[in-house]
């Protein structure tokens, strides 16, 4: 086939799925998913279900071709790299062929995504490409609202640390924000619980495990939990100046939806 008459390229569209609960997936969203011919995702552990693919089960057809990619679970940034660019080139298969791939995300795809590098990768391999993304509800927001508080208010300046391995880290934070969101805290709850009980904090801190699946649970009154063996996607939301319009409510212990 001639240059000339090569078919253009498709269109990556990533679409924030939400952080679990499949009716939190915008309209938009939905209809790009349901009208894909390819629906992209990342690969589940062990031969099991990703949470993406999770969320958009009950919402795809057999008809459309799944393409889970695999995106490993380490730091180490040459590994990454290739599982990026790796990915990249399966999706660009399709691209090439003038046919669209919608990549399924949990949370929002502009939001410590896995969409973010894909696309990156893809740019670089395939600049014909046309990326687009259609945005979606992310964890802290579902969080906020599984425990029933507004996430900021007024002048509330908020930080989000998206992992800590140095407490320095938060202490700096806590100099200077009124709310602090820490994303995948289990590996560090403890080492944190301490510094926040040492700042005073713990009546007005509250821990959320997998916002908005069935798998919910909230820690509220943290004085009571000191020794939580959290799993990775679990988020912990720090209030270090609590107003009128944000009160925190009575401490609940555990609570399950």
């Amino acid at each position: 086939m001639s240059a000339a008459s090569a078919p253009e390229f498709g269109c990556l569209y990533g679409v924030g799925v939400g952080p679990g609960d499949p009716e939190l997936i915008s309209i938009k969203g939905l209809r790009c998913l349901q009208q894909a011919p390819i629906v992209a995702f990342p690969e589940g552990i062990k031969g099991g279900p990703g949470i993406a693919e999770q969320i958009i089960e009950s919402w795809i057809s057999p008809s459309q071709h799944r393409l889970p990619l695999s995106f490993p679970y380490v730091q180490e940034q040459s590994t990454l790299e290739r599982a990026w660019h790796r990915a990249a080139e399966q999706v660009g298969q399709f691209l090439k062929e003038g046919r669209d791939v919608t990549f399924a995300c949990e949370g929002d795809v502009s939001f410590y995504s896995t969409f973010t590098y894909l696309s990156q990768a893809v740019r670089a391999l395939y600049p014909q490409a046309r990326v687009e993304t259609i945005p979606g509800i992310c964890s802290p927001m579902a969080a906020a609202a599984a425990a029933g508080l507004p996430l900021t208010v007024q002048r509330d300046r908020l930080a989000v640390l998206p992992a800590l391995y140095r407490l320095e880290d938060l202490t700096a934070v806590m100099a200077w924000a009124e709310v602090i969101v820490m994303m995948k805290v289990g590996s560090v709850y403890q080492k944190v619980w301490s510094l926040l009980d040492q700042a005073q904090l713990l009546a007005h801190s509250y821990v959320v495990v997998q916002a908005s699946t069935t798998q919910q649970q909230i820690y509220q009154n943290l004085q009571n939990y000191p020794q939580l063996e959290l799993p990775y996607f679990s988020l912990l939301i720090i209030h270090v100046k609590v107003t009128k319009e944000k009160a925190l409510p009575n401490s609940r212990g555990l609570s399950r939806t």
